[in-house]
């Protein structure tokens, strides 16, 4: 057989493969599978997921903060420590509470 009468073959029969599933499917619409019709209601929404993410996590650092100050048994070390900890946690606090002025401001930017 000759390289060029089975590179031809090929080439037809990947063709028929693309093309004929193309053309039954022509009329199949597809359900949207994550529920947001635009892009600023997806942004907003994962937006509010990291949102609420940074919040539980800054509040489960300032569970721990009280820990650290409970053991601390007075050691510089520990204390220091905790204050750190302490510190960490109401930064997180106050990014996720300006996250959502930051996400507006976002979404007033794209026009959303």
């Amino acid at each position: 057989m000759d390289k060029k009468f089975i590179l031809n073959l090929f080439l037809g029969l990947a063709g028929l493969a693309i093309l004929v599933p193309v053309a039954t499917m022509a009329q199949v619409t597809v359900k949207n599978p994550i529920g947001y019709n635009t892009f600023p209601e997806l942004f907003k929404a994962i937006a509010n997921g990291v949102i609420a993410l940074i919040g539980g996590l800054a509040t489960i650092m300032l569970i721990y903060t009280g820990i650290l100050f409970l053991f601390s048994a007075g050691s510089p070390e520990k204390i220091n420590k905790a204050k750190v900890a302490l510190t960490y946690a109401i930064i997180g606090i106050a990014v996720a509470a300006a996250a959502t002025a930051i996400v507006a401001w976002i979404q007033g930017i794209i026009g959303a």
